[in-house]
């Protein structure tokens, strides 16, 4: 009797290095999305796990921690951020004109990044505290510098108002842009640009009828 051949097991192939890189991101959208809801200090690594629908055990051979994640996440977002606001200081425009686009840069990475700048907005206070995450401070100096700087060129060139607290909008505009994060979700009715023109048109011209 002849026989029977056993059958050949082959070895799971390994993933490509695309292939990884691809799902990284997913899973990091996926921990963005369940900090920004659940606050990071409430989110466990299994929370996250099982939201991306597979073991905790398994999350761990992409990450080593929820802290590498939370750190990737933000750099991830600081550094986009950064790309666009250095082109747009980078341009040599007027004030006006660099204020609008900044705002409007701000408008696109929360469209790109919404649940990166949720938990921005809700944790770094907290975070900044630890060695791990200083960068989240270097960014905010940067940030307040470029705005403030901006107008304070407006109003040196008689483009904003003499009498302008440039501190105190400052703190306005950065508030109320980033604001949007709790409540602008992607695909929605408005683009961020369109988002940001209306933004500006309040900002610098108001919403009271000119007579």
């Amino acid at each position: 009797m002849p026989t029977k051949k056993k059958p050949q097991v082959t070895a799971p192939k390994k993933p490509t290095a695309a292939a990884a890189q691809a799902r990284r991101g997913e899973l990091l959208a996926t921990a963005a999305e369940v900090f920004a809801e659940q606050g990071y200090n409430a989110t466990t690594v299994r929370a996250i796990a099982d939201h991306a629908g597979m073991l905790a055990g398994s999350l761990y051979y992409h990450f080593d921690s929820k802290e590498s994640m939370l750190e990737e996440i933000l750099r991830t977002f600081l550094d986009e951020l950064w790309d666009g606001y250095d082109t747009v200081l980078a341009s040599e425009l007027g004030p006006r004109e660099t204020l609008e686009a900044l705002v409007t840069e701000s408008f696109r990475e929360i469209d790109r990044h919404r649940a990166a700048v949720a938990i921005y907005q809700k944790e770094s206070r907290q975070l900044v505290a630890q060695d791990r995450f200083a960068f989240l401070a270097d960014s905010q100096r940067r940030f307040e510098k470029a705005w403030l700087s901006t107008l304070e060129e407006g109003v040196a060139r008689r483009v904003f108002r003499a009498d302008l607290d440039v501190r105190l909008t400052y703190r306005f505009v950065r508030d109320t842009v980033w604001v949007a994060a709790s409540w602008y979700r992607p695909g929605g009715q408005h683009s961020p640009e369109e988002i940001a023109r209306q933004y500006l048109s309040m900002v610098l011209d108001g919403i009271a009828v000119r007579t």
